[in-house]
């Protein structure tokens, strides 16, 4: 069943809910060094809550390695994303659970429409900085909440803002972020290393309209 839709505004509306963007000027330390995925656990469970547009919204994610995440925002939007290990190709199924519409695409694809999502953003609540940056260890902000386990403070300027960022080395997550202004935008409220059951990565959309965007974006 296809369903007609505005692919380059569903899309990047709804496959980077919830990733903190960190564009930036100024380069020093490179990003995927801090804030590396190597080492990171064989699964992790948590949920977090996020300031976007000015509205508080919470996150659930379960991330199995380097294979499969899921998120959910809100009760309204399940994402899924499957690939191999070390494959920077991955497929993605992103649900409206609201207007019940199932929208399928891949990572090439969704570049060719000009979203610039990666794996590392799905899996690890951070978006890769565009252009010059700076981070550097820093010490926690005044008012910063207290994280929920151990983890190193870095400041990420870009420009003239600093974004301070407290970075899990065991979990390989961002726990705490809190902007210049010091409204704390992104904080972990729980999280857990257990085994993840394999249905919950099972896509449920009985009932749902069924979009294939990589053939609508393909025929273009």
């Amino acid at each position: 069943m296809k369903h007609a839709i505005p692919l380059g505004l569903r899309l990047a509306t709804l496959c980077v809910a919830a990733t903190v963007s960190l564009h930036a000027q100024a380069k020093e330390r490179r990003f995927e060094q801090v804030f590396s995925e190597k080492g990171e656990p064989s699964a992790l469970h948590y949920q977090a809550a996020f300031i976007s547009k000015g509205a508080e919204h919470q996150l659930e994610v379960w991330r199995d390695g380097a294979r499969r995440v899921k998120r959910r925002t809100d009760d309204a939007i399940e994402t899924y994303a499957f690939r191999k290990p070390g494959d920077p190709e991955f497929h993605m199924s992103i649900l409206d659970m609201r207007k019940r519409i199932h929208t399928r695409i891949d990572r090439t694809n969704l570049y060719r429409i000009g979203n610039f999502t990666d794996w590392f953003d799905l899996a690890h609540g951070l978006k890769h900085p565009l252009g010059e940056y700076r981070v550097a260890k820093s010490q926690a902000p005044d008012g910063a909440p207290k994280a929920i386990e151990a983890c190193q403070w870095y400041d990420l300027t870009q420009d003239k803002r600093t974004t301070h960022i407290c970075w899990s080395a065991q979990s390989r997550l961002p726990l705490v972020i809190q902007a210049q202004d010091g409204e704390v935008v992104w904080r972990v409220a729980t999280l857990d290393r257990k085994p993840i059951p394999a249905k919950i990565f099972e896509i449920h959309d009985e009932g749902f309209v069924r979009n294939d965007a990589n053939q609508d974006i393909e025929r273009d």
